[in-house]
């Protein structure tokens, strides 16, 4: 492990917040980190605010602190499965649901909530979905993404009608009560409470973990080692328009070290309890602790025979009968005497743990989501094997020269001040980074090797990245742990591999991952400078792909009594087939009846239709500089299937200036009577048959390049605003030294001005990438920015026609990379 970057308060915000007890951190499989803190709201007074941070990984400065009105400490924090909204609690009872608001991950708002009057919280959880994934590492090396991620049996907590998945959440009190609130269609919240057994007692530690059958585990101990850890199954569901909750008591387990003469008295509160994942119930760890120490055992419900008594094994068996069998704890490990643990982060990825799995695991040395990470009171963090509990990496001040319970150490470290340790810990969703909070309310970024720092193979490494970012295609969550692992060396390999086994794929599961397999291969290529122009390629395939299936859809049958091809699918197959380059002739052999479209619709989507005609100038133009060195734009030149999308599109832009003359993109030529989409069309036409998919590929002849150099003296070719700028942290991230970075300053160079969000040369105009316009050199509109591209567009719309609406709202949630936006400020002169 090595520490990526560390972002703290300034000296006035550091006076003021100081984490809370318990100090919560959660991170999101969109990669959003939580974490709270409590503010005072007066340098010398008592009272404080508890607040809720949160902040996407790439721009850590950016931080959002909401207020959270919690009347009293936050103590639970959980992202739901898609990662925009949050659930907070505190210790009188209040449940708290924060969404984005006009989806943006630095604007929060409260929407609903729920409570317990007066009884605190201690565990938090959002009923699950029935969606789980299984990763299979001894299928790494298959072509088939099924084999290698198969989809698990596995029921939701409460179903509506149809089997939908119905949301909500479920809490775990102190005083042993389950509180559930169901979230109905309709938006109303439907809550009931129910103690988990007849003789309520004092819960002091809770966690909750899921079955395969729908029902809800919830594991609890009133915080004395002594004491047994009790188990229950929760079943949640609607009767009568009421919620209804039934519980009943499950086998329970009393520590290991209670039972062990020497240590009976040494470790007396149970600190942390947890069970390993959250789609397992039948295994759970748990830490017990003193003032100075700890000790950690892994624990796993089995099925075991139960025992016949003497008279009833000699009669006769009868056919069909099975020995009775009972479901019993048993441990399956425990640690040594350990320094005191202070916070521990339990892996997310779901890693197959069958006996084929982790013995390919073992041979290949493939480490995540098989380790669990310890952090102690000296600062160190030890990253565990969720079996065996033995240490497989460490971070930070080695403990080997101190005894735990060591009383002179004890005094010195008390004497030098209070030790930097880390009080919340959370990995992220393929365990290769781990996020912590200190205790002094600092964040810090930590990497995480694949191999745990074992020395691989370049192949090895490449294999275990790879098969990563497929997992991350698979399921849509954020690659950008994956990225922090990637030199500048592996991207070209990385990406060659990546598209073979794309390609590798069916046609039907191709067209789900298109876009987003284009979105990993643009942040893959961002991390070099050799690749720059490839990412500058993608990004621009992505907005094509857009655009054309955008026109496409415009298109409808003159007959509803046609085929099942949509007039779309129509176009792409007779300009696949006719090779003529003149778009006339190609024109007269589609239906043009189906091109008919109100003069609105195609007026409004003009900046789209002018970016598609601006964009096959300029890589026309650019074709004879495509030598040694790669230009934006090299890319295309050997993808057949875009420039066969840029031709159609060309086709169609054709038929619509015949309805609509000023939907058609203007270019300045030379000549009065150049007919400029003509000329463009024959040339593109010429370099797409030598990139066809159904071809060889060859080189384009001199004549095609003579005629493409004639181009500029032809035409004015405009200049394209390739790249969004990625202002993150990523690209700076490839050195050994870690960032240091404050919350709420942008500067990254560790100069006082912030960073620049547009930096381009002085006098350049800015763009807004999603609508294809320019605003100006100093915009004053509000804008909002791709987190993971740095994708600038408008805040609001200045657009009133439905149209442009339609195209606006495909991107109101998510980029098209699919990362999300977070709003930037203005931009002054």
């Amino acid at each position: 492990m090595e520490l990526a970057y560390v972002c703290d308060w300034d000296k006035r915000q550091r006076n003021s917040h100081c984490p809370s007890v318990p100090l919560i951190c959660s991170w999101s499989c969109r990669n959003l980190v939580a974490f709270s803190t409590d503010i005072k709201t007066e340098e010398d007074s008592k009272d404080v605010s508890h607040m809720i941070h949160i902040m996407d990984t790439e721009h850590p400065w950016d931080v959002f602190s909401i207020n959270s009105g919690h009347s009293e400490v936050i103590s639970c924090l959980e992202w739901d499965h898609s990662g925009s909204r949050l659930l907070s609690s505190d210790a009188d009872g209040q449940v708290k649901c924060w969404s984005m608001s006009d989806h943006l991950v630095n604007c929060w708002e409260n929407t609903l909530s729920s409570s317990v009057d007066g009884d605190p919280i201690i565990a938090l959880s959002w009923l699950h979905n029935g969606v789980k994934l299984a990763l299979h590492v001894e299928m790494s090396g298959s072509t088939n993404f099924g084999e290698k991620f198969s989809r698990v049996k596995f029921s939701p907590s409460l179903s509506l009608f149809g089997g939908k998945p119905m949301e909500g959440w479920l809490a775990v009190t102190v005083s042993g009560l389950v509180s559930v609130s169901l979230l109905k269609p309709g938006g109303a919240l439907l809550t009931a409470s129910e103690s988990l057994c007849r003789l309520r007692g004092r819960v002091a530690l809770a966690d909750i973990a899921f079955t395969g059958g729908g029902n809800i585990v919830v594991a609890a101990t009133d915080g004395s080692s002594s004491s047994p850890v009790q188990f229950y199954k929760v079943v949640v569901s609607v009767v009568s328009e009421k919620c209804r909750i039934d519980t009943e008591l499950l086998p329970s387990l009393f520590l290991r070290c209670t039972t062990d003469p020497q240590r009976r008295e040494k470790y007396p509160a149970v600190t942390h309890l947890r069970f390993l994942t959250r789609e397992n119930s039948e295994q759970v760890l748990l830490c017990a602790s003193n003032q100075n120490g700890s000790i950690v055992e892994c624990w796993s419900l089995r099925k075991e025979g139960l025992p016949v008594n003497n008279i009833f094994q000699h009669r006769s068996p009868v056919v069909g009968e099975k020995q009775p069998t009972i479901l019993k704890w048993r441990i399956l490990t425990t640690t040594n005497d350990l320094e005191r643990v202070s916070a521990i982060a339990l892996p997310k990825l779901p890693i197959s743990i069958s006996n084929t799995d982790l013995k390919v695991a073992s041979d290949t040395k493939f480490c995540p989501g098989l380790g669990l990470a310890l952090a102690f009171n000296d600062g160190s963090i030890h990253i565990l094997h969720r079996l065996s509990l033995h240490t497989m990496g460490m971070f930070g001040p080695s403990s080997s020269n101190q005894r735990p319970g060591d009383e002179s150490a004890l005094k010195r470290s008390r004497a030098a001040g209070p030790v930097l340790h880390f009080k919340a810990l959370q990995f992220s969703w393929t365990s290769l980074a781990l996020a912590g909070v200190d205790n002094h309310g600092k964040l810090h970024m930590l990497r995480v090797s694949p191999s745990m720092g074992q020395v691989l193979e370049m192949n090895t490494t490449l294999r275990h990245l790879l098969f990563l970012l497929e997992y991350c295609m698979v399921t849509g969550y954020d690659w950008w742990d994956v990225l922090l692992h990637v030199q500048p060396s592996m991207v070209h390999n990385l990406v060659e591999k990546l598209h073979e086994e794309y390609m590798r794929q069916n046609q039907a599961l191709q067209q789900v991952l298109a876009t987003r397999i284009v979105a990993v291969k643009a942040s893959l290529c961002k991390l070099s400078s050799a690749t720059a122009a490839r990412a500058c390629d993608f990004h621009a395939k992505l907005l094509l792909m857009a655009i054309s299936s955008t026109l496409k859809s415009l298109l409808r049958p003159h007959l509803l009594n046609t085929p099942d091809r949509s007039p779309g699918d129509r176009l792409t197959e007779i300009c696949s087939k006719n090779t003529d380059s003149d778009i006339d002739n190609v024109m007269i052999s589609l239906k043009t009846e189906e091109f008919v479209l109100d003069g609105p619709p195609l007026q409004s989507l003009q900046q789209l239709i002018q970016w598609v005609g601006d964009f096959v100038l300029y890589l026309l133009a650019n074709l004879p500089n495509q030598g040694s060195m790669v230009r934006p734009g090299f890319g295309f030149m050997r993808d057949g299937a875009s420039l066969g999308l840029l031709r159609e599109m060309l086709v169609m832009i054709r038929i619509w200036g015949l309805f609509k003359p000023g939907c058609l993109p203007t270019f300045t030529a030379t000549s009065d009577n150049q007919d400029s989409l003509k000329l463009l069309f024959r040339l593109l036409t010429r370099l797409w048959l030598c990139s066809r998919d159904d071809g060889p590929a060859q080189d384009p002849d001199e004549g095609l390049i003579d005629e493409c150099c004639l181009l500029p003296s032809q035409l004015l070719v405009p200049s394209m605003d390739w790249l969004p700028v990625n202002d993150g942290v990523i690209v700076r991230l490839q050195g050994k030294q870690p960032l240091r970075l404050l919350f709420g300053n942008a500067n990254l160079s560790g100069g006082s001005a912030p960073q620049e969000l547009f930096n381009r040369c002085s006098g350049s105009q800015r763009t807004d990438h999603l609508r294809c316009v320019f605003l100006g050199v100093c915009p004053t509109e509000e804008s909002k920015a791709c987190t993971r591209c740095g994708c600038t567009t408008m805040l609001r719309s200045p657009y009133k026609t439905n149209a442009m609406k339609q195209w606006e709202q495909r991107w109101s949630k998510n980029c098209l990379c699919g990362g999300l936006w977070r709003r930037i400020p203005h931009t002054h002169s």
